[in-house]
C-alpha cells in the first residue's frame, strides 16, 4: 500500500530527519545534504507510481551491476512524462537545482526490491554534475553519508515515502552514499523497516557536457 511508509514514519518524525557523527559536520553540510519530507502529497506519489508501475513491471529484478554497487534492482530512463508527472519534476528542479545549472535530459529510476540494498559509492564526475536530486517513493528507507578520507565523519538522512533529498557540493564529491539493506537499516536506535522503493533521480549535467551528450547512468540513490 503506498501510504503504509508514510504512517510508518510518524513516529520517528520527532527524531528529525538528518543524524550525524559530530555537530561539525552537520554544520559543514547543513546545505549540502538537504532532506525535504512530505515534498510530495500521496496524490503526486500515486501520480508517479502508477505512471513507472508498467515500464518497470517488464524488467526483472537484478543481482548485480556493472560495478558491483546495487543488489536486487530494477532500473530504466526516463524522457517522456505524462503532465502531472512533469510538474513534479519542474518543482524538483525549481527546489534542488540553480537557475544556471542544466539537467541530464534522462531521468534515472531505481526500483529496489525490499532486500535490495545500494552499496557505498561517490557518482562518477563523468556521468553526473555538482548536484543530485531524489524523490523516494512506497518505503522508507536510510541514505548514509560518509566521508571518503575520514570515515569516522558520517551522516544518516531519513527518507520517508513523498521526501525529496539532494547532495550538493562536499556531500556529492568529499562523501559516499549508499541505502542502507533491510538487516542494517537503522535511523540511531530506531529500526526503519524497508520494503519495496522506488527512487526518481535527477541530476545536473557534468562540468563540459553539452546538453545533447549523456553517457551510461551512475548507480545512484
Amino acid at each position: 500500500m503506498a501510504g503504509s511508509g508514510r504512517l510508518a514514519m510518524r513516529t520517528l518524525s520527532r527524531c528529525g530527519w538528518i543524524r550525524g557523527s559530530n555537530p561539525a559536520v552537520l554544520s559543514r553540510l547543513r546545505d549540502e545534504a538537504v532532506v525535504r519530507p512530505g515534498f510530495l502529497s500521496q496524490a503526486e506519489e500515486d501520480t508517479l507510481t502508477s505512471e513507472l508501475e508498467p515500464q518497470l513491471r517488464r524488467r526483472r529484478y537484478e543481482y548485480d551491476h556493472w560495478d558491483a554497487a546495487i543488489h536486487g534492482f530494477r532500473e530504466t530512463e526516463k524522457s517522456r512524462w505524462s503532465d502531472a508527472s512533469q510538474a513534479i519534476l519542474q518543482r524538483v528542479q525549481a527546489a534542488a537545482f540553480g537557475p544556471d545549472q542544466t539537467l541530464l535530459p534522462l531521468v534515472h529510476v531505481l526500483d529496489l526490491e525490499p532486500r535490495g540494498y545500494i552499496k557505498p559509492h561517490v557518482d562518477s564526475v563523468k556521468f553526473c554534475g555538482s548536484t543530485i536530486a531524489g524523490l523516494s517513493l512506497l518505503s522508507p528507507s536510510v541514505m548514509k553519508l560518509v566521508h571518503t578520507q575520514e570515515p569516522e565523519q558520517w551522516l544518516e538522512l531519513l527518507l520517508e515515502p513523498g521526501s525529496l533529498y539532494i547532495l550538493r557540493g562536499s556531500a556529492r564529491y568529499d562523501f559516499s552514499h549508499e541505502i542502507l539493506r533491510d538487516e542494517e537499516s537503522f535511523f540511531g536506535e530506531h529500526r526503519v523497516p524497508r520494503g519495496r522503493r522506488i527512487s526518481v533521480i535527477c541530476r545536473s549535467l557534468p562540468e563540459g557536457m553539452g546538453p545533447g551528450r549523456s553517457g551510461e547512468p551512475p548507480p545512484a540513490c
